[in-house]
């Protein structure tokens, strides 16, 4: 089929199946943008992350490493450490500031804060990272039911105009159908990418979470050890 003569059925459909394929191809090109916005955001994400992780083991100064991930602002790792270390900082600071007969640990909570501000850190940026995969998802699983839906119109008024002609031949109902299953393929065509790209970037996602609470457990202890005893 010529791409005239699909053009000339989608123009020729009904409006429902009209309607139906102006939103599967909406829904399409969302899912592109969505896709390439996501591809650079998780890219980014990873790349400086890796960056940060080779940078905070090759220094043993916290405070360079600090001014470090304050220019990784893309990097998740980066910013789970830099909310572990303000906290970090707050703590010391007050221990210095109280005599230890005060019961000051047990008073600021500890290290137990500087996890907990790192926890919170670590769920804002899965937050941010995980922003509109619902769309995807949504995309996947709706848009072949869409297209489906546009196909049984276009085939039940298909048949139901060979009632009103002379002829029963499947050539007078041919072309209704031919347009009906346009709707479907439209539909695999929305779902298709949006499903790959969804389970390639939560796969990305869950990689760089692992990476977020490895590092955490690693910096705990170095704060643990060093810092809060």
């Amino acid at each position: 089929m010529g791409d005239e003569s699909l053009l000339r059925l989608v123009l020729s459909s009904g409006p429902v199946v009209q309607g139906v394929l102006y939103l599967l191809v909406l829904g399409s090109i969302s899912s592109w943008a969505v896709i390439l916005r996501k591809a650079r955001r998780v890219r980014k994400a990873r790349k400086l992350s890796e960056q940060f992780l080779d940078y905070f083991w090759e220094n043993k100064n916290l405070s360079s490493v600090n001014d470090r991930s304050q220019d990784l602002k893309a990097s998740p790792v980066a910013q789970v450490f830099r909310a572990g270390y303000q906290e970090l900082v707050r703590l010391t600071r007050a221990r210095q500031a109280r005599s230890e007969d005060e019961g000051m640990t047990s008073e600021l909570g500890g290290i137990a804060n500087v996890e907990r501000a790192m926890r919170r850190a670590t769920t804002q940026e899965l937050t941010d990272l995980e922003r509109s995969l619902t769309f995807l998802a949504t995309t996947a699983s709706a848009a072949p039911f869409v297209g489906l839906f546009g196909t049984v119109w276009g085939i039940m008024n298909a048949f139901l105009g060979l009632s009103s002609t002379q002829t029963s031949t499947i050539q007078a109902v041919a072309p209704g159908i031919a347009e009906a299953l346009i709707a479907t393929a439209t539909g695999l065509f929305a779902a298709i990418p949006a499903v790959v790209a969804y389970n390639h970037f939560a796969r990305q996602i869950r990689v760089l979470a692992a990476e977020m609470e490895n590092f955490a457990s690693e910096f705990l202890n170095i704060a643990e050890r060093h810092f809060l005893k």
